[in-house]
């Protein structure tokens, strides 16, 4: 039974307190204090205190002209589940401390694994340790040594190669920006590692490579939810050849930071490698982290709330968003376009005056920018299904035109 005697571990009343200042359009912040408080203000005094730099001083990810990143908006019953999460503290590390936690996050796995032609994993936060628990696999259960991939490709592969103790190669870039298959060597007693969805362009590397290599892993962070979308999948089409797949929820899964997939076409053979127990364990400790949260449960409430094909809807619309803007860009004279979008990321730059200059004109966070070829280009991500993409593509012409 719940004791009540403490009202910091109660619901009750600052839950309410804490949704209507979530609803809070406007406020005026006061400075924090310099060094750790002896006497607390209370908990509603604190939030009072924290929104208006929480909540405040936040980027708005939601907001109408807001394409910079690969950071969509979370709907609101990733909130709630999260809310849920904080409150119960289930640890997945052992399954009395999580016996639903430990169900749910099964239950995702099998789920959306199919779509990868991936037969098991588990999550992490964040695809940097999906990443790295993918080479890590590849090294004990396949004997890696090297590992090979695109100069595109995410920084946490050179990072994760380096803690490792592998030898890393870096391979050039084709004029699309994938890993130029031309200059690949002999890779049959290597790791490679095919990105699909780089983070500068949203190239996707030819997957048709993949099963070529001793071991393939898909970095597939960005892109990888296409894999749901039958007006897409065909963008990946030969994933289902790699060893491992890495996807991060909180991209195009629209989940709360700190959440990512790991998945293997042979988990059991990559387990068997990456499992560690314990006297205080009841099973083996699967992968990186010890303990670590429910980050399933979000994303099984929002996979039931929206079905396959409210998750899909939402991609589907930033993919046209993108195309919408590229289009456009392309017809407009003052505009060069390094590509027209693969994977709902558009790179340009304008002709009439310096990147850095225009970028500093539009509204802060509505793109970013890439350097590519030693020059800087603007870079919109369409992780943002509420974007307004004929306010965007407007206030762009009347920067331009």
């Amino acid at each position: 039974m719940r004791s009540n005697k403490d009202q910091s571990f109660s619901a009750d009343p600052g839950l309410e307190h804490a949704i209507n200042l979530l609803r809070q359009v406007s406020f005026e912040p006061q400075n924090l204090p310099k060094k750790c408080p002896n006497s607390g203000l209370g908990e509603l005094e604190t939030l009072d205190l924290l929104a208006p730099h929480v909540l405040g001083r936040a980027a708005h990810l939601d907001r109408s002209d807001a394409l910079a990143h690969m950071d969509p908006p979370t709907p609101w019953i990733t909130w709630v589940a999260a809310l849920w999460n904080a409150s119960l503290n289930q640890n997945l590390l052992h399954s009395a401390t999580a016996p639903f936690a430990i169900e749910a996050e099964k239950l995702v796995i099998d789920w959306l694994t199919p779509f990868f032609g991936m037969n098991g994993g588990h999550l992490c936060s964040g695809s940097t340790l999906a990443n790295l628990t993918s080479l890590w696999a590849a090294r004990d259960s396949a004997g890696i040594k090297r590992v090979v991939a695109s100069q595109a490709s995410h920084l946490s592969i050179k990072k994760s190669a380096r803690i490792l103790g592998l030898t890393y190669e870096e391979i050039p870039t084709n004029s699309k920006g994938q890993i130029d298959a031309e200059q690949l060597n002999n890779i049959s007693d290597a790791c490679l590692v095919l990105t699909a969805g780089t983070t500068a362009t949203g190239s996707i590397d030819s997957l048709k490579l993949a099963g070529q290599a001793k071991w393939t892993h898909v970095d597939a962070a960005w892109a990888g939810p296409l894999c749901l979308s039958p007006s897409h999948t065909h963008l990946l089409e030969g994933i289902e050849k790699a060893d491992s797949v890495a996807v991060s929820a909180h991209k195009w899964f629209f989940q709360p930071k700190d959440s990512a997939l790991v998945m293997f076409r042979d988990p059991k053979k990559a387990n068997s490698e990456i499992s560690f127990g314990g006297g205080y364990l009841t099973s083996p400790n699967i992968g990186i982290q010890g303990s670590r949260g429910a980050s399933a449960i979000p994303l099984l409430a929002t996979l039931i709330a929206w079905g396959r094909d409210g998750l899909v809807e939402r991609i589907d619309r930033t993919m046209s968003m993108a195309a919408k803007l590229a289009e456009n860009l392309h017809n407009n004279k003052g505009i060069t376009l390094w590509a027209l979008p693969t994977t709902g990321v558009t790179v340009f730059r304008p002709l009439s005056c310096m990147t850095e200059e225009l970028h500093k004109r539009l509204p802060e966070g509505m793109f970013s920018t890439c350097l590519l070829d030693d020059k800087t280009w603007l870079r919109s991500v369409a992780a943002n299904p509420l974007a307004d993409i004929d306010e965007i593509i407007s206030t762009i012409n009347d920067e331009i035109n």
